[in-house]
């Protein structure tokens, strides 16, 4: 097996980890760090090293590789990868092509394959010929939609053998209520949570230009210090939503919902459909979000024929789309287009915000939700100035939960009037 100096090829905080690792001790990896942390690098030795250990004890491993979005990976996991083969003096035993991407060890033809995220047929049918995937590799986690997307994949690639390492690395998100940030902080058997930056990665490997960078903001610009290289949870003090909870909503709480509302917002081009089903306690100024469907370039016809199931009042959905309205109702469907006013989307906002006291959404069963309440937020704009007005993007799912409250926010709107 080859012989690696460790103070060469991995930075001092990961020592530990990469012992755990190499005597299987946990599954799963959660490396969340700032800039220059060297996670990403580390993941990618690991990898290589791995599958080549592997190699050596008889085992025919295989690896996968996963971006949000397809187009990023050469430009980044993959030439990580490349990195690493070279870094660790194996190049004659890698066959790196730059017109593909696949890396496979020649000397016994073990895979590292690389999946987008935004094509999930092709991660369902990824197969090796030899072999199981052991290592799997989630690239910038935070983009992702959630818990369940990634339990999902993991389900489609952990089959035929026993042991797996599972790595995921990310730059934590400002907000502390975001999806990674929260499932990081549950404790979980087999998975290891660790943290690192770059005050702990040796100098002469970042650079000169780096550090003084990195020192330069830490003097002009704490917050966006702690946050883009020390990889802290600092918040950003302009998010919209501070009474989101995310948790998981019970089936038996579910059964019990007797205030449903239901509320449409149509997709446009890339843009997704975001329907949404909730249960409003008006005595407790609580909204529960349990149950979504959500999807880019989806037919009037294939969302009926998905929420058909889950129809059982009025939907209200957006105005603007008559056609679409008219279309679902001709299938069956209750809906009807929201009363919208100069001031409706302020006022959605406000009353969602303000007057309800918590929003309870379930990431596993409505992982949009999840992910557009607790990252919507106020813009400032080149003068960092706060923009008086909210943004109108990544809130579709926001949007269909005022329309399904319109009715509600009306009789709160009059009685405040009086």
């Amino acid at each position: 097996m080859l012989q690696v100096n460790l103070r060469e090829i991995i930075a001092p905080s990961f020592y530990i980890l990469h012992h755990d690792i190499k005597k299987e001790c946990n599954t799963e990896y959660m490396l969340r760090g700032g800039r220059g942390s060297t996670k990403s690098s580390f993941a990618s030795v690991e990898i290589i090293l791995g599958m080549m250990r592997d190699a050596d004890n008889g085992e025919f491993t295989n690896a996968v590789v996963l971006r949000k979005v397809g187009l990023t990976l050469h430009d980044s996991v993959f030439e990580q990868l490349a990195w690493s083969i070279e870094k660790l003096g194996v190049s004659h035993l890698w066959n790196v092509p730059q017109t593909k991407l696949e890396i496979t060890y020649l000397p016994t033809g073990q895979k590292i394959l690389f999946r987008g995220a935004d094509k999930p047929k092709k991660i369902k049918s990824t197969k090796v010929k030899k072999g199981y995937i052991k290592y799997i590799w989630y690239e910038e986690l935070d983009e992702f939609h959630g818990p369940e997307e990634i339990r999902t994949i993991n389900q489609s690639l952990m089959r035929g053998g026993e042991r797996f390492v599972v790595f995921y690395t990310y730059n934590p998100p400002k907000s502390g209520r975001s999806w990674v940030n929260q499932e990081a902080k549950i404790p979980k058997p087999g998975r290891k949570v660790h943290a690192s930056d770059y005050r702990s990665v040796p100098k002469e490997w970042l650079g000169r230009i780096f550090i003084a960078d990195a020192e330069h903001l830490m003097k002009t610009n704490e917050m966006a210090y702690r946050h883009e290289y020390l990889g802290e949870e600092v918040g950003t003090g302009l998010e919209v939503f501070r009474n989101v909870t995310l948790r998981e909503i019970s089936q038996e709480e579910i059964n019990i919902f007797d205030k449903i509302k239901q509320g449409l917002d149509f997709g446009y081009a890339v843009d997704p459909v975001a329907f949404e089903k909730m249960h409003f306690d008006k005595t407790r100024k609580k909204l529960y979000i349990f149950y979504e469907f959500s999807g880019i370039q989806i037919s009037n016809k294939k969302l009926y024929d998905n929420i058909q199931s889950h129809l059982s009042v009025m939907t209200v959905a957006d105005s603007s789309e008559p056609k679409s309205i008219s279309e679902l109702k001709s299938y069956g469907m209750k809906i009807k287009g929201a009363k919208k006013g100069p001031d409706s989307v302020d006022y959605g906002i406000k009353f969602l915000s303000e007057d309800i006291e918590e929003i309870i959404i379930d990431p596993v069963r409505c992982p949009r939700a999840a992910k557009e309440f607790i990252n919507y937020a106020l813009e400032t704009d080149k003068n960092g100035e706060v923009k008086s007005s909210y943004p109108d993007k990544d809130n579709h799912t926001i949007d269909a939960t005022r329309y399904a409250l319109e009715d509600d926010m009306r009789h709160s709107k009059l009685e405040f009037l009086k």
